[in-house]
């Protein structure tokens, strides 16, 4: 295989490329590239697609390529091209290592899936691939009823802790902005395989190359259903209002079995793939002894910005069309030490009420395929660790989310809280020490409408003192952060930036120890996967961990069967 990396498209605004035409596009360049005819290519794929902008307005569309070719030596191409960016590659197969149909004596008892969010959902697709008819348990409703329920939510501010934007089919990526990028090296092919697996259920395919791949939620729903469609038409079975209150466990502390309201289940193997809020089940596996350690994790706020504004930024055009909505990154570390970052930065998107209890409110961001809304938001977050939970409890940073989401709740009457930054700014110092802000306010931030900067949510919202909720330190960090990413993205402190809070689920406030064969460190059978149990932050690295446990439990169950 020859990959090709480098190839450069200037970009025009005037021209949008679907997958197909430019597959053609790169497809000639290659060839050209190789100096060999078109019909010397075999396969061809795209890998990797980014965008240069470092000189903008001029802006470079970057693609990595896979190049295969028939009756040609590979070795002797790439030679006689003589060019850096041109090299043979081994290309990474993904390969799920057992197949149940091999097993000849089958036992009754199926694997156990406890959650159907990313994690949950991979974890069964690949076992029902390959034979091994799992059944998923999910505390929510089903996509459909579960869209319902949450926009009556918005509407109305009636909450369903069952199913809301935490819980139900899909996880909390069903109401987001559907990010598929990830940190999490992908040295076994996991995370390619994922990718095609979405695109298999009605993703588009330039997910499948985009350096930051996104579905969007509205488009996210019919995947997740057909994904579940397929478990079932494979022989796995899913079950939705279904939580699981208890785990079974032998005498010598191996799962038997599953409690859901007054059925037991039994089962074997129990994959744990609950979601960071599932905070009732953190509270029942801590009176199973289930082994846990709290960790670090990040909590902020919501900041929202024109999203013309960012476009100019990151682009040099305010308008884009071709080019999409521009996404930003932003981190920087304190004086005191601090991380301050953006998160689940939404182009065009939505802050929304992402609450799951009664009496206490949390924000996320969402944005749908389109990416149209007028507002750019992410979340502007800084990092906690236990010594700032005030507990020495396994559970305590759970206590301390929660303090968190009832100030906000409070702020609000429990609707999203909402303050503009230079308020929330001179609030925090104790002193209005800015000139009124008309006075204050620039050109730059009059072009970019930064004075009529109105919120895009989904839930209602009132203005009120966000600067309320966080401790003084975390204020100070996150005022300190606004600042610095003022001087990268011109515009971003304005004092008309929106700020609404709490964003306090960024990620599990506990980890579920694990051994080297994927299972909890004291409940064998009990396989701890996916963002809720710390291995995962994102719908990507958590679809790669249910696949990894997968393999996991396959392997139990083929060498038990081998005993």
């Amino acid at each position: 295989m020859i990959r090709i990396n480098q190839i450069k498209l200037i970009h025009d605004e005037n021209k949008f490329y679907d997958y197909d035409s430019i597959n053609d596009v790169l497809k000639t360049k290659a060839a050209k590239i190789l100096r060999i005819s078109e019909g010397n290519i075999e396969s061809f794929e795209i890998i990797r697609h980014s965008i240069d902008a470092r000189k903008k307005p001029e802006i470079y569309h970057i693609y990595i390529v896979d190049v295969s070719l028939k009756n040609i030596n590979e070795s002797g191409v790439v030679k006689k091209c003589k060019n850096k960016d041109v090299s043979i590659i081994e290309p990474v197969r993904y390969v799920f290592p057992y197949d149940y149909q091999d097993i000849a004596d089958k036992k009754d008892l199926r694997p156990v899936i406890i959650g159907a969010g990313p994690a949950g959902l991979f974890c069964g697709y690949v076992l029902a691939k390959h034979g091994f008819k799992p059944l998923i348990l999910e505390r929510g409703a089903n996509v459909d009823k579960r869209t319902e329920i949450v926009e009556h939510f918005w509407k109305t501010g009636e909450i369903d802790e069952t199913s809301n934007v935490q819980f139900g089919e899909g996880g909390a990526g069903t109401f987001s902005d559907g990010k598929l990028n990830t940190m999490v090296k992908d040295k076994d092919g996991r995370g390619r395989t994922a990718l095609k697996i979405f695109v298999d259920n009605g993703a588009p395919k330039d997910i499948l190359y985009d350096a930051k791949p996104h579905i969007g939620t509205d488009i996210l729903r019919d995947v997740v259903k057909n994904m579940r469609n397929s478990i079932i038409e494979w022989g796995g079975e899913v079950r939705f209002e279904s939580k699981v209150d208890g785990i079974e466990l032998s005498m010598n502390g191996e799962v038997t079995g599953l409690k859901v309201g007054t059925e037991i289940i039994p089962c074997n193997e129990a994959v744990l793939a609950i979601g960071h809020s599932a905070r009732d089940t953190f509270y029942m596996l801590k009176e199973k002894k289930v082994e846990m350690t709290p960790k670090p994790f990040a909590v902020g706020f919501r900041v929202e910005h024109p999203q013309a504004l960012i476009n100019f930024s990151q682009y040099g055009i305010a308008s884009p069309k071709a080019l999409g909505p521009a996404p930003y990154k932003l981190t920087t570390t304190t004086d005191s030490g601090r991380g301050v970052y953006s998160f689940c930065m939404c182009p065009g998107g939505f802050v929304v009420n992402a609450s799951s209890e009664k009496g206490r409110l949390a924000v996320n961001g969402m944005s749908y395929s389109k990416r149209d809304s007028s507002n750019a938001n992410s979340a502007i977050i800084i990092t906690v660790d236990p010594k700032d939970f005030g507990s020495d409890d396994v559970l305590a940073g759970i206590e301390f989310q929660r303090k968190l989401e009832e100030k906000a709740y409070k702020a609000g009457n429990g609707k999203i809280p909402v303050e503009y930054y230079g308020n929330f700014k001179a609030a925090v110092s104790g002193k209005d020490d800015k000139q009124t802000v008309d006075d204050l306010l620039s050109q730059y931030e009059e072009d970019f409408n930064l004075k009529e900067n109105t919120p895009s949510m989904r839930g209602d919202h009132v203005f009120a003192n966000v600067h309320d909720i966080l401790p003084d330190d975390l204020n100070n960090a996150f005022i300190q952060g606004m600042e610095k990413f003022g001087s990268m993205i011109k515009g971003y402190n304005s004092e008309y930036a929106l700020v609404s809070g709490v964003e306090s689920r960024t990620s599990s406030p506990v980890r579920i120890g694990r051994d080297e064969n994927g299972q909890s460190v004291n409940v064998k059978g009990l396989f701890p996967c996916g963002e809720g149990a710390g291995y995962a932050g994102g719908i990507m690295s958590a679809a790669m961990d249910g696949m990894k446990i997968a393999e996991y439990v396959a392997e139990r169950i083929c060498k038990n069967e081998k005993k």
